[in-house]
Order: C-alpha cells, then structure tokens, then sequence
C-alpha cells in the first residue's frame, strides 16, 4: 500500500513530504494507521545526525493510532484497537524481566538501527529506494507504521483523545516517569525543574500527581514560566534574573530534595546541583549539546551529604503499565497535557519545527 511520509534525506536538511510504499507487517509487527505524532527533539537529534541514523529514513517516534493489520504470531492486538506506540525493548533480558524496557540490553540495536534487525529490510520504499523504518521500532512520521508489537500500547478508554496521545510514548512519559517512577517523589517533598518544555512541564504535573510540596520550575521563557504556575508549580525562577543557587536556597534554606534537569545546559545543572540537600537526588534527562561540556562535581560534598546523581532514560517507565496510567489522570483532570499540544497538518511539519523553535508552542503534534 502507499502512504504519506514526511522524509529525512540530509542533516538540517526539510523534511520531504512523499508518497510511499509501506511494507504489509510481518510476524511480530503491527500497521497502525497513524492519527497523531509527536514531535520531539530526539527526532532532530537523528535528523542532524548527532547520533547516526542512516538516510533517507522516516523518523517519528510518538505516534498514536489504530491497527489495521496484524503480523504472524501476534495474538493481543487486533484490526480496530486504539493504540499508542512507545520505543522499542526485547522482552527478555535483565532489566525488561525487571520492569524497566528503556534499560534493555538491546535497546540501542533495536531503537536506532533504521531496520529489522533479522535481514536488514526496511518498511518504506519510494520506488526502487529503501527508505531507513523503525525508528523506536515505529517510524511514525507518516500515514501508517509498520510497528513491532512489543511496542504498542492498547487504549481501552474510548473517549481518551486518542489524535493527541502520542507523546505519553515519549516526551510526557519522561516527564512525569522521571518524578512518579525514577525519583518517586514523596509527597511533602521539595523538587527544582529545569526547564519548561514538554518534558520539564510534564514533570511539574508529575509532581502534582505525587503531592510535591515545593515544586519551582527554573525557565527563561515568561509565557511558560506562567503556564508552570497554572499547572501546579508553587514557584518559578527566571535564571537571567540572578543566581539560580542563591534563588533556591531563599526559597529552600536546607536545599531542595529533588531536581530534575531537562535542559542539558551544563550551567543549570551546577546550579541545581548547588541548591541539594543533603541526600538530596539530582535527575538527568537533558543531553549537553557538545561532548567536550563537562559537569564538575564536588565528590567529597556529595559523599558528605549523600546526595545522588542519576541518568533517566524514558522516565524507567514499562509502557504497557505507565501509558494507561497516564491517560487515566489526564481523563480525571491530574495531568492536563493537552494545555501544552498544538496541532499541525504532517504535511507542515517544517513550518511546525519552526514554530516551535520560535517558543510558539510548547508541544507539536502532527495530523497525517
């Protein structure tokens, strides 16, 4: 069958609106006719090739859908199921058995190589072309998606909007994982935010849900540092205004007790990292935008007071659980994540990148 995809063909390069084959799936996998999809930073990441991913490929790694076809040997999923398309993980190994897919010993092969991984095909063709598939195991920037069933995720709530869903596979399940899950943030805690994108504003709801006391948001943006307080941030700090350490400790004399970075900026994160208490826990979801940027840390006054660094990945969620969760509290009113969502046509998707790059919209999602 054809459909419409919005290709990669050169880092920095526009993505190219086209007309392409997709594959029927194969055992194991799905085709979803895709209805929304998120656009995340990661997507750019491999677009640009910061991190290799061979080109031409279609990228899009936040879809939300409805299956259509079902691949040999896949038994739970059927033609008509409402469904949202999480990132790729094996099923078997360590920490899958654990309930933590995003830790998968197989996740880098699985996730970004471009292709099945049994006989090196691809999904996607334009004419004679082979075009790069399964990015997250999904590859939604398209009309349909060839998925890895492992992957999706059944809604079973009939009203959950499913065209807006997507980003519970990625960008909000960061978020809110990061708190609710990595962190587990007591209720009564303290926490400190960097930045007020779709993760860092996922995270504040997070921390609502958990029942945070103190929950300061760290944005340089006025229009999102507001939307923050409207969603349950208690305070929020400009970092241009002044010194960030000094502004959490006015706020928080003994220190904050979580932080949550998700701006890679390495500036930020010592300045979160001054502002801990002790046994305080600093979270890492933002990647530095070089290699060279280094992070000094004062390991005598970290072993002195306990304080822990950890690196999140997907916010240690296990999809098949956390995604319904979070449907379930957006539909009770707990983590209204549509207040940051702005639809566009697939067919736009430059002009959406823009757009959000200009701060227009806190989240993209594209309409196929």
């Amino acid at each position: 069958m054809q459909t419409l995809a919005a290709v990669a063909r050169e880092p920095h390069g526009p993505f190219s609106i086209e007309t392409v084959a997709v594959e029927a799936p194969r055992a194991g996998e799905v085709l979803v006719r895709i209805v929304g999809v998120g656009l995340c930073h990661t997507d750019l990441v491999f677009r640009d090739q910061f991190a290799p991913y061979p080109l031409p490929a279609v990228l899009g790694h936040e879809g939300a859908g409805i299956v259509e076809a079902v691949g040999e040997g896949v038994a739970d999923l059927a033609p008509g199921d409402r469904v949202v398309l999480g990132f790729s993980s094996c099923g078997h190994c360590p920490r899958c058995d654990e309930g933590l897919p995003s830790y998968c010993r197989e996740f880098p092969p699985l996730n970004y190589a471009g292709m099945r991984l049994d006989d090196g095909s691809k999904a996607y063709a334009n004419g004679d072309e082979a075009i790069a598939s399964h990015f997250f195991g999904q590859s939604s920037f398209a009309g349909h998606a060839v998925v890895r069933a492992r992957n999706v995720v059944k809604i079973e709530d009939p009203e959950a909007p499913l065209e807006i869903l997507g980003p519970l596979g990625c960008g909000f399940q960061t978020g809110a994982g990061g708190v609710m899950r990595s962190m587990a943030c007591p209720a009564g805690s303290s926490i400190a935010i960097v930045g007020g994108g779709p993760v860092g504003l996922a995270a504040v709801m997070g921390a609502v849900i958990q029942g945070c006391s103190t929950i300061v948001l760290i944005e340089p943006v006025a229009a999102r540092r507001q939307l923050a307080l409207d969603l349950g941030a208690t305070q929020v700090i400009d970092p241009a205004a002044g010194d960030v350490t000094e502004a959490l400790r006015a706020l928080l004399p003994d220190g904050v007790d979580f932080a949550f970075d998700t701006s890679g900026r390495v500036e930020a994160i010592q300045a979160v990292l001054g502002a801990l208490t002790s046994r305080g826990m600093l979270g890492l979801v933002g990647v530095p935008p070089r290699a060279e940027d280094a992070l000094t840390i004062n390991l005598a006054g970290m072993i002195t007071y306990g304080q822990r660094v950890v690196g999140i990945m997907e916010g240690d969620s296990d999809p098949q659980h956390f995604i319904p969760e979070l449907v379930a509290a957006h539909r009770a009113g707990r983590f209204p994540f549509d207040r940051l969502v702005k639809t566009f046509p697939l067919s736009a998707i430059n002009e959406a990148i823009d757009a959000q790059k200009r701060g227009e919209c806190v989240k993209v999602v594209l309409i196929p």
